[in-house]
């Protein structure tokens, strides 16, 4: 049994030996995580260039998605799941419901920003800064090396309640009033 198998391992040891002479593990690396970055963008984008409001927001949350599956890949995993609810999650819904409760006829040249010239000026600065991204990665003596970076969750609680405490408490009471003032708009629309 094993002679029939010979010739298909020796073929497999060959390929995995060829991956490593030409680093394939540090080039899919590589490619994810451009991939990921690439979405990221495009969602960016769409938010400037749709014309209809509701698809920027919509691409806004894809952005907010790529981001997170960025932070997880960088092994950043507490800021991924946090950037997952708070920002795919809770923000971009809070966004899409602000959106669907104001009224408008037609929805279709919904987002008054998105005329030719706020799209050109977008793709200018677009351009301008993949160029000066490709410049320094390619000048840059940088050499990338994954790294392990242990427990994230257990450095940032420590720095959040012990060093950070008062900007916490402080961005905590905000979002308290914040809510609050919406409780009261909401409450104010439906008496009138």
């Amino acid at each position: 049994m094993y002679e029939l198998f010979a010739p298909i391992h020796g073929l497999i040891q060959k390929g995995l030996e060829l991956a490593l002479d030409f680093d394939v593990p540090s080039l899919i690396a590589t490619g994810v995580f451009y991939a990921l970055g690439t979405v990221a963008l495009l969602g960016a984008m769409g938010v400037v260039f749709f014309r209809n409001v509701v698809h920027s927001a919509l691409s806004l949350t894809a952005s907010f998605i790529g981001i997170g599956c960025l932070y997880i890949f960088l092994s950043a995993d507490f800021m991924g799941a946090v950037q997952f609810l708070v920002y795919g999650g809770a923000v971009a819904i809070l966004i899409v419901m602000a959106i669907m409760l104001t009224r408008r006829d037609d929805m279709a040249h919904s987002n008054p920003s998105a005329g030719l010239l706020t799209q050109a000026g977008a793709l200018v600065v677009a351009v301008f800064f993949a160029l000066l991204m490709a410049g320094v990665t390619f000048l840059s003596p940088f050499i990338s090396e994954p790294t392990d970076l242990g427990n994230t969750v257990t450095g940032l609680a420590d720095l959040m309640l012990t060093k950070f405490i008062l900007p916490f408490e402080a961005a905590a009471v905000l979002l308290l009033v914040a809510m609050i003032g919406a409780i009261i708009l909401a409450k104010g629309v439906d008496e009138s």
